[in-house]
């Protein structure tokens, strides 16, 4: 059932006891349900407040190696006994994975304890507080504001106004372009036909903010999926690799029937190596491939990346017949 959970035998990090929780059915107060495991690190001590620690969740494979990209490193502050933090993972994807044993998976938890070092310099400093950077909301200002833009882009009929040097500075590709051949056409929107207006202002947020939109649901809907996807094609056009690879670990996170095609052939024709593992780890199981068969986006990775589906089958290949995946290959 929801909510019920084991516990692990207590440890010691940090001076500090924690254990862990594992909800083989969910909990109720994450917004995915049923139909996904909950793995928590749960801080035990009685004394414990404001408990600064960092660590990692990895899925083991068969000889007990972390899995890439099903790897989760986490950084958080546990402010009193009872507090907790962790992960959640698909049923869908593990009951494909071909890391079960028999029914089991084993998952290893690395936990590090942060701790402040006390000298003569920060307490001669300790009634100086420097806050975090704020750069990041002055510019998102700044896009909102428009003042100072001095050029506008054209997008399904959207008006955008942003700022050349931030462009310039935050993309390759735009700093080719705006202080290149466009560098003449300041006056007339710059026309944008392959990318939809929605994707185009989430891209412009991350080049200020260096950050995604906030979402307003807990979990990955299958609307922020879809964005994703359009957004990543965005971030390689325009050589904005961290907003690209944000997005790759998004997809590799949310690999379902429905959208491992679709994620495959943009792995495919965008060189995200870590997706297309990803991909690859769900469609080894024979019920998840008989799925995606069936599903719309197959045709279309079918037609536009043959390639890919031959590596695939290659892959499902046992391994004595090394000699019939060469010649599948060279096909």
């Amino acid at each position: 059932m929801i909510d019920e959970f084991t516990t692990s035998i207590p440890f010691m990090v940090g001076d500090r006891k924690w254990v862990l929780r594992y909800y083989p059915n969910g909990q109720t107060n994450v917004t995915s349900g049923s139909g996904h495991i909950s793995v928590l690190l749960v801080l035990d001590s009685d004394d414990a407040k404001d408990v600064k620690a960092k660590f990692t969740f990895s899925l083991l494979d068969k000889g007990g190696e972390p899995v890439h990209p099903y790897i989760r490193a986490v950084e958080y502050i546990f402010a009193r006994k009872g507090s907790v933090k962790g992960i959640t993972l698909k049923h869908e994807f593990l009951e494909g994975s071909v890391h079960l044993r028999g029914d089991s998976f084993r998952i290893r938890c690395d936990v590090s304890v942060v701790k402040k070092i006390r000298s003569e310099e920060t307490h001669a400093n300790q009634f100086v507080v420097v806050p975090p950077s704020d750069l990041h909301r002055q510019l998102g200002g700044l896009l909102k504001s428009n003042d100072g833009a001095d050029v506008t882009f054209r997008v399904g009929g959207n008006i955008f106004s942003a700022h050349r040097s931030v462009l310039a500075a935050r993309s390759p590709v735009f700093k080719a372009e705006l202080f290149g051949d466009m560098r003449g056409k300041a006056g007339d929107p710059i026309e944008i036909d392959d990318i939809e207006a929605d994707v185009f202002n989430s891209l412009l947020h991350f080049i200020y903010t260096d950050s995604l939109a906030e979402s307003t649901s807990e979990g990955a809907t299958q609307e922020d999926v879809v964005t994703a996807s359009h957004l990543l094609v965005a971030a390689d056009r325009y050589g904005i690799e961290r907003l690209k690879l944000i997005c790759e670990d998004k997809l590799c996170n949310n690999i379902d029937s429905n959208m491992v095609a679709t994620s495959l052939t943009l792995a495919e024709q965008h060189g995200c190596d870590g997706l297309k593992e990803a991909c690859f780890e769900f469609l080894v199981s024979p019920s998840n491939l008989e799925k995606v068969i069936a599903s719309e986006g197959y045709q279309h990775l079918k037609n536009s990346c043959p390639s890919v589906l031959k590596e695939l089958i290659a892959r499902l290949l046992p391994v004595e017949l090394t000699a019939a995946k060469d010649i599948i290959r060279s096909i």
